[in-house]
């Protein structure tokens, strides 16, 4: 079979069996570089790509390739630069024609260009979120437009933003800003202070320039807008100009488009005309990945044990500033001290005054779903499944009332969570609990018990 009609089958075949939107975001843009005796060599668009493919669809990815090649291959994923330096590929790549595009030199993106999708940690709280922005990435002014990125500060919304707007400018012609509603405000307030004249009329240009003339425009802190009628105003002018331009805009926020009152009725409704999409705060995992990561290349790397990194973890629930923070920190302690291992011990010194832990486990959604699952010996599975035999909706119902009573998360997260549930299906297990508690000795017994164990 001809290399090119193998990977047009072997495409076919995946999209029938992940979603369309898996297969837009992690099979749509590869590849194929090249097949051998054991081996199939894949282009792949980012690091991200790589990890995914290994971690979540090579079990679908072998099935394929066995039912169309007869036999199982090993499976390379390069991407372009990693492709281009290889010594893998026996023939040169035929050389596609890049668009190599002359970029204004004098532009400014006011990105920061080290952050971007392959430094980005993905896990369950922001993983929407990745899908999404990727979508956007590699195929700006088509979907999820504008992108409404919102969650409390320090989770990484910003990181997210900078990494859509560096693929775009790396990777396309377009032009790309990054600023912050205060900066639009304080560039559109500059204008009331000129005198009238040509001068005032240069500057009007120039914002209107600086802000209309872009093909993508990225604006962070979206909810600091309040309180100027003038600044919004003008945004809206923004908006609509780009948007029927058919320019990209992306927002972020530190709530949803609902919750900001005291921005404009229309500003809102056009916040929600794509896709609106949260971030959760990092869950106990995805902290400690975290952690891994910006340890990754300091002197202290091998240095620093398990249980130091679970202590940040812990001390670090809701914000990933914090984190990074608590590891400078401790990088200057030690750069001080110079022990030979970085334990325990060495840690709670060294941050004895710039964190406090809690000693106790954070309760947190898969931890409670542990909890009642052991307590009704059933399965953290069976809580998310489609069962509906009382022995799991009972469970369940509890589980799901515990989830609102004793965490942050709001009613969506929590549906997701018990395998993708609406909202409104957790509303009437918290009341069905809520309810049954008035009567139920029994059951506020079990609430009680299951507490204690939390």
């Amino acid at each position: 079979m001809e290399t090119h009609e193998f990977f047009k089958q072997f495409l076919t075949l995946i999209s029938e069996k992940v979603s369309s939107g898996s297969y837009s975001v992690w099979f749509s843009n590869l590849k194929i570089l090249q097949i051998t005796d054991k081996e199939i060599i894949i282009q792949v668009p980012l690091q991200a790509h790589k990890t995914m493919l290994k971690q979540q669809y090579m079990d679908i990815i072998d099935d394929v390739t066995i039912s169309l090649l007869g036999k199982e291959y090993e499976y390379i994923f390069l991407t372009e630069d990693e492709a281009n330096d290889s010594d893998i590929l026996h023939n040169k790549k035929n050389e596609e024609t890049n668009i190599t595009k002359e970029k204004e030199q004098e532009w400014e993106t006011n990105l920061d260009p080290s952050m971007n999708f392959d430094n980005f940690i993905i896990g369950e709280s922001n993983r929407l979120a990745f899908v999404a922005a990727m979508d956007v990435a590699q195929s700006p002014c088509t979907i999820n437009n504008p992108l409404f990125i919102y969650g409390r500060s320090g989770i990484g919304k910003t990181h997210l933003m900078y990494a859509i707007g560096n693929y775009i400018h790396e990777h396309s012609d377009k032009k790309v800003l990054y600023t912050t509603s205060n900066d639009f405000r304080d560039d559109y307030v500059e204008i009331s202070k000129k005198e009238k004249g040509k001068e005032v009329l240069e500057y009007a240009n120039n914002f209107k320039n600086k802000y209309r003339n872009v093909d993508v425009l990225i604006i962070d802190d979206i909810q600091f807008l309040v309180g100027n009628e003038g600044t919004q105003q003008e945004f809206f002018h923004t908006f609509e100009a780009l948007h029927k331009a058919n320019k990209q805009i992306i927002i972020s926020s530190d709530r949803s488009p609902d919750d900001l009152k005291k921005i404009e009725d229309r500003l809102r409704s056009r916040f929600t005309m794509g896709l609106p999409v949260d971030i959760y705060p990092p869950d106990f995992t995805l902290r400690c990945d975290i952690i891994k990561q910006h340890l990754e290349n300091t002197s202290i790397k091998n240095k620093v044990n398990k249980d130091v990194i679970e202590y940040i973890a812990n001390a670090c629930p809701n914000d990933i500033r914090h984190i990074i923070g608590t590891i400078r920190r401790l990088l200057a302690y030690t750069a001080m001290m110079r022990p030979q291992v970085i334990n325990l011990d060495f840690a709670v010194e060294a941050l004895k005054d710039y964190i406090t832990v809690n000693i106790y486990q954070e309760n947190t959604i898969s931890h409670i779903q542990k909890v009642v699952a052991d307590f009704f010996k059933i399965t953290v599975e069976d809580l998310k499944s489609k069962k509906r035999s009382n022995n799991i909706a009972w469970p369940r119902h509890i589980a799901m009332y515990l989830c609102r009573a004793e965490t942050e998360e709001n009613l969506a997260k929590i549906g997701f969570e018990f395998g993708g549930r609406d909202h409104s299906t957790v509303v009437a297990s918290c009341d069905k609990i809520k309810s049954e508690l008035i009567t139920n000795e029994t059951l506020n017994d079990t609430i009680k018990e299951i507490k204690a164990k939390l």
